[in-house]
């Protein structure tokens, strides 16, 4: 049974563009990664620093073997974007 992991992201004030542009840019990586059924990114539309990652797993050890996909510069590359560490879940239907 697949699952669903949702990531949270709030960028720093006057950084939100370049977070949008920056998880837009792993999209691809994500989606190539093996067991990956899809992974969405969604903006806040009350509160526009806040973002979330819908992504669809075919198993939690999935999306956690996914990880190695994003090579470290870009992990690197996002950290001075956010407001805080992003945090995330796993849900089942």
């Amino acid at each position: 049974m697949p699952v669903t992991r949702i990531n949270k992201f709030e960028a720093k004030d006057g950084m939100a563009a370049s977070l949008h542009e920056f998880l837009k840019s792993i999209v691809p990586l994500i989606e190539q990664s093996e067991g990956c059924h899809s992974c969405q990114i969604l903006q806040n539309q009350d509160s526009r620093n806040e973002f979330v990652a819908l992504e669809v797993w075919d198993s939690v050890s999935a999306h956690q073997a996914s990880v190695k996909n994003i090579p470290p510069e870009k992990i690197g590359a996002v950290m001075p974007l956010l407001a805080r560490p992003p945090g995330g879940s796993y849900y089942a239907a």
